[in-house]
């Protein structure tokens, strides 16, 4: 009747390794474990705690202490406790013990020690290159999106850049000497450090669009390393142009803030 019982209760579980519970457990003998592979954060003792099984990787939920009962113990470098969430009912998770970035011998950087150490067991050869994030040109992670809409709409675009050091992020318009906004009072530009660490995220939005606004608009990331650009084309048409566009294309409407948000994340 207990081993039917731990039966269902693994198939309940079903992508959760199956964990006998503790009254259930036989005596030991280490020579009948089978190692297990695949472990990304290293092996840890099983509920019985004789032979050894997967540790849970950094996010994965855990069971505090030093006995795996439901979810099983965090992995090598990770301890087990509540999320940030706030909430009173939070699970706890397995949280990394070293959280500084990292730069990895791939010129990657790694949040923490170990996202470094699971990308270990794909490339083996990986290796620690120094403490702190990679020093690196910027990168454009999310490129501005090419756009139609009427006049009079709200339009934004949105670059976000990876560097280290911190990319200084501008816009400019082709065919005009400029850095927007400039002195145009419907063209504003904000920037803000996020959403991951190292990284910028600057958006260019158009109040009230006009015809005259249709034309190529640049983001160009810059730190002392070097620099990258990424373009997009925004075009402004009348309510006749308009429509006759939106008929002949895929869109049943033309693009909007809100869509672009959707758009990116």
């Amino acid at each position: 009747m207990k081993m039917r019982t731990l039966v269902l209760l693994c198939l309940w579980l079903s992508l959760r390794p199956c964990r006998a519970p503790p009254g259930l457990c036989g005596p030991c003998q280490p020579d009948r474990c089978s190692l297990p592979g695949g472990c990304r954060a290293g092996l840890v003792p099983d509920s019985c705690g004789c032979c050894l099984e997967c540790g849970n990787l950094e996010g994965q939920p855990c069971d505090p202490g030093n006995r795996s009962v439901f979810y099983g113990l965090c992995g090598s470098g990770l301890r087990c406790e509540a999320g940030g969430g706030g909430g009173e009912d939070e699970e706890e998770e397995c949280v990394c013990e070293e959280q500084e970035p990292v730069c990895g011998s791939d010129g990657r950087t790694y949040m923490n020690m170990c996202q470094l150490r699971e990308a270990v067991y794909s490339t083996p050869e990986l290796h620690t290159a120094g403490r702190g994030p990679c020093r690196t040109v910027p990168v454009i992670k999310v490129p501005p999106h090419s756009q139609v809409n009427g006049t009079g709409s709200s339009l934004i675009f949105l670059c976000e850049v990876f560097a280290f050091p911190m990319a200084l992020v501008e816009w400019t318009k082709e065919g005009r000497d400029v850095v927007l906004p400039g002195d145009d009072p419907h063209i504003s530009v904000q920037s803000r450090g996020g959403p991951l660490k190292f990284e910028v995220s600057s958006w260019l939005q158009i109040e009230g669009a006009e015809t005259g606004d249709s034309g190529t608009y640049r983001c160009t990331a810059r730190n002392n390393l070097g620099t990258a650009s990424a373009s997009a084309v925004l075009g402004v048409l009348g309510a006749e142009e308009l429509s006759s566009y939106l008929a002949n294309s895929d869109r049943k409407q033309p693009m909007d803030i809100a869509d672009y948000d959707q758009d990116i994340y």
